[in-house]
This record gives C-alpha cells, structure tokens and sequence, in this order.
C-alpha cells in the first residue's frame, strides 16, 4: 500500500469516481505558542482570560453553524466537536492557567487541551480519536485568539482536489463537494471519518496513500481514480477529457437492484435521523437496511419517553410505505456514551458494554424502546424489521427474539459485528429471522485494529481475506436456515466490493443513498457466477492488496463506468 513512482500515488480507493482538479493542502498547521509567553503583572488577567470564553463562543457557533447545514454522520462529526469546543471544563482548565499561572489565553489554552487530550489518547480504542478533536479544537481557539486562519481549505477560485496528511474530523464535515472534487490523503482509512464523509457526499476519494502530501505539490494537476485508489499526477490531455466526460454522468437508481441476469440484491440505505428518510426513498432506495435509532437518545440528560419515540420513529417508516425498514435497537456505549447511564470505567470501552449489552444492564430502556417501535408500526405501512446490535451468543439471540416477540415484533434480527457471531451464524440464525454484517465493527474486531486509526488503516480495510472468510461464514450459516444476510457497513457502498460481496451469498446492501447508483450499475454489468468467482478470488487472496487486485483485474466492465 502507498507505493509511489513519478506518475503515480496509490492508496486505497474509498469513493468510486474520477476527479481532476489542481492540487491544495490545507492551511498551514497553527504552531505551538511558546511555553515562555506570559502576561506582565500589569495585564489585566481576568479580562485576558475572558477572551478564551469568547473564542469558545465563536468556534462553538461555527461548528454548530455547519452542523446545522449537515445531515447523518457528518452532523454527528460536527455536532461533537461543538461539544467539545463549548466543554466547560476545558475552557475553565485554560481559564485557570490565565489567571493563577499568567500564561497568555492561547498558551493557556494549549496546556489545557493537551492535558485532556492525552487522557482520551491514554484510554485507547474509540476514545482516542476524541483526543484528535481536542487538538483540533486546540488549533481553532489558538487560531481565533491570535488572528490567524483557521485550519481548513484555503481560499479556492475553483474545484480542486484536497490533498494532506490527513483532516480533522471537522474539516472533512464542512468539505463542499462542489469546491472539493476529489480528496487524498497520507493517513486515514477506509472507515475514517474522511472516508465516511467522502462517501455521503460523493467525492472521489482515495486514504492511506502513503507520501502524498509531499508527492503532489500545491497547484499541479492530479487525476484522482476513487475506485482504483490510483492518483495520477500531470495527466494527458486524453485522460483528463476521458475523466471529465465521465464524472459528468448523472447516474440514478431505478429502485430494483439486480444483475445482468436478473439476480435480485435489495438496494437499501442506511440513515441515522428521520431528516434523511426522505432523501434516501427520493433516492430509490429500496427500503432502509440500517435506521440508527441513536438520535433519539444522545445528548440527553434523560431517556426519550415512549410517545417521544414513536412520534420520529413514524417520520421514518411513513416515508417507505410497504417496504422494508430495518430498526436497530440503540447502539450506545463506546464512542456513544449517554448521560443517563452509569457507566463503569472501562480500560477498552469498544470491547465493554456497548450495543445489546447496554440494554441487558438496563432491561428499561429496550423494552420501551420496543414498545415505541411496535407502536410506530401498527400505525404506519412499512415492513418493520428490528436487529440488536452488539451481538456475540446463541443465547444473546434467543433473549433478543424473545423480547421483540413479547411486542409483537416478529421479524427479529442480529447485528454481525463480533467474529463469534459470524462463527455461530449458523445456530444463530436458527433463533432470528436474518443478520446484517456491519462490517466496519467486524474488521476491526476480526484485525485488531482501531478503525479511526490512520496507521492501521491497512488493516482496517474490508478487503482482509480473513474479514471476508467470516463473511462467508455468516452467509453459509444464513444459506443452511434459509435466513436472507444483508451488509449495512461501509462495504456496501463501494461497487467492486459489493459484487464480492453478493458472490460470497449476500441479499441485500445497505449504504449511504449517494452510492446506491453505483453500486446498482456495478450489479447490472455482470451476472451472479461472474460475482461468485470474484469472491472466491478474493477469499483466496493472502492480502486486502491482493484481493483487491485480482478482482478489480478481473472485472473490466467497471472501466468503462469509471467505477
């Protein structure tokens, strides 16, 4: 992976499409005041200090400001880095160091950011990418206290393609996809926030090509393949065009996700608010595979009432009458902490209570949850379907069945995110009535790898041969129930993937709505064996690269699409 030559960067493709562009970095880093920066005794301290609470207001109102404009996960980016940039024991800390030790307000606020910063980095796992947003909100308090650009873009006359080391996560959230055509990064990886944000907003996209940043100098033009992960640099006359006339098809989705022979794969969208229910159906959508019910809960002192879910779990299902919508029950607990629970320290909060057994320690909580649910659907015309996430036992199935039976819930499901799981799939499904695969989770369990981690993003990558066998391992144990597997993480939404997928005996697909055209023409183009072969290929591989690579060599029908 990130293998170099004159012409050439090459990294992994995150977001299929071509993107031609002249190259930007982001704004110069902000530089660490010096330690030495004191006020006299003569300063005004507390007003010096005060002037930290003002450029807390102001980033806070920026970052609320984009969120407001964002939907999905890129509001939830930005949502908690708002959070953070108004955390009133941060700002306090850096207060404090004003006013007792005289530090200036931006040195102040660096010591106090980085002390909490290295206590999120200490705990590990999903906890320390927050120690990446406090240095991001470290650099735009700096940023605004001394009068210097914010991080970001710099002004742009036209579309360019993004290139750095890597963004931080509230850069990536406010990218414009009408400036930003195309985005490559050093760092990050295929389930990283650039990666996410580039998929939900259409940007050709390629991560973890490694020397990029140093490779592509500012101002010469790149060519940017997001399926092939290949970043050409001073690209022909003729490739350019041959790009440009390609990105300039609109693709649409005419709602029935097929192959060439007619072997019919749902199409479904993933949404996490009521807000993007109608964008998603407006889509083609065929239903939602994945409703994150999160929304309802976070940012909450106390749990929402059971009329208050009902009431938003209705915006979604009346947006998809008589078709299938997939519920899943709350997933909180590590990177989604709530207010209301008493959580336990936990050295490694990915690996503690979170999802299902969030709601096995507070039995409460699921059963209103399922009551809401059961109450939204005898009110509406969707096909409800609800999955608990989080699961790792026969026996945590069973409870779960049990419990949506008990509300009259009878299309019960399981999250595969744990490789147990997808080891005991078959009398898994022997108990509920299908699985999803989020394969996010699932690689980064299945690999050991922090999937936030840029330096391991060449692990975190769904291509793993060993990702992929317990894939075939859910699907063998779903094909001998005659139970339907679907995918709802980000491997879905990448159409050379997808195909590998359907071979290995997936029904459905799941994914941000802006790939659902994609991938639908990806499907189109070839027929089930040529799926099958693929993803024996790909099983066979001993490499993410080199399944990656047989299969994409095997499928040139892909070309033409410049997918």
């Amino acid at each position: 992976m990130g293998s170099t030559s004159p012409r050439t960067v090459t990294g992994i493709g995150v977001c299929p499409g071509l993107a031609v562009g002249p190259v930007v970095h982001l704004s110069e880093p902000v530089e660490e005041p010096s330690p030495g920066l004191r006020l006299s005794p003569r300063d005004d301290h507390e007003a010096s200090a005060a002037t930290i609470d003002d450029a807390s207001t102001v980033v806070t109102a920026d970052l609320e400001h984009a969120a407001a404009r964002a939907t999905g996960e890129t509001r939830e980016v930005l949502e908690a880095t708002a959070a953070i940039a108004a955390d009133p024991s941060l700002v306090a800390d850096a207060r404090r160091r004003v006013v007792e030790d005289h530090l200036v307000p931006e040195r102040a606020v660096w010591e106090a950011a980085a002390e909490v910063a290295d206590q999120f980095a200490a705990l590990g796992g999903y906890l320390a990418e927050r120690a990446d947003d406090v240095r991001d909100i470290r650099d735009r308090l700096v940023a605004v206290l001394t009068g210097r650009p914010r991080p970001g873009l710099p002004a742009c006359s036209g579309p360019v393609v993004l290139v750095a080391a890597d963004l931080p996560p509230s850069v990536a959230a406010t990218l414009d996809p009408d400036l930003v055509v195309g985005i490559v990064t050093d760092g990050a990886g295929p389930t990283s926030h650039t990666a996410i944000v580039a998929r939900s907003r259409g940007i050709p996209a390629v991560v973890a090509a490694r020397g990029a940043s140093q490779v592509l100098a500012a101002g010469s033009t790149v060519l940017v393949n997001g399926g092939t992960g290949v970043v050409t640099l001073d690209p022909t006359a003729e490739q350019v065009q041959e790009a440009r006339a390609l990105a300039a098809r609109r693709r649409t989705f005419s709602g029935t996700g097929r192959t060439r022979d007619g072997h019919r794969v749902q199409l479904l969208a993933n949404i996490g608010s009521p807000d993007e229910a109608g964008p998603a159906a407006d889509a083609g959508a065929e239903g939602v595979g994945l409703f994150r019910s999160e929304f309802c809960f976070l940012g909450r002192d106390t749990p929402p009432t059971v009329e208050e879910q009902v009431a938003e779990y209705r915006r979604v299902l009346s947006a998809f009458p008589g078709r299938k919508v997939v519920v899943r029950t709350l997933d909180s607990g590590a990177d989604k902490p709530l207010a209301f629970l008493a959580a336990d320290d936990e050295q490694n909060p990915a690996l503690g209570v979170r999802g299902l057994r969030t709601a096995q320690r507070y039995p409460g909580l699921l059963e209103d949850q399922l009551g809401a649910i059961a109450t939204a659907t005898s009110l509406e015309q969707a096909d409800v379907w609800v999955m608990a996430p989080m699961v790792s036992t026969v026996a945590e199935t069973e409870d779960f069945v049990a419990a949506c039976a008990r509300h009259g819930l009878d299309v019960a499901g399981v999250m595969v995110e744990v490789p147990s799981a997808a080891l005991l799939a078959g009398p898994i499904l022997a108990r509920a009535s299908f699985a999803s695969i989020g394969t996010n989770d699932l690689t980064q369990y299945a690999m050991a790898a922090d999937r936030l981690l840029g330096s391991l993003a060449e692990l975190s990558d769904p291509w793993q041969p060993a990702v992929l066998q317990l894939v075939a391992a859910t699907c063998r144990g779903g094909a001998a129930q005659g139970r339907p597997v679907g995918v709802c993480g980000e491997a879905a939404s990448h159409p050379v993937l997808a195909l590998v997928l359907v071979g290995l005996g997936v029904t459905s697909l799941s994914m941000t709505p802006r790939a659902l055209a994609d991938v639908a023409a990806a499907l189109e183009v070839v027929d089930v064996d040529t799926c099958r072969q693929v993803a024996q290929l790909a099983l066979a591989a001993e490499s993410a690269q080199d399944a990656r690579e047989v299969v994409r060599s095997r499928l040139p029908e892909l070309d033409a699409l410049g997918l």
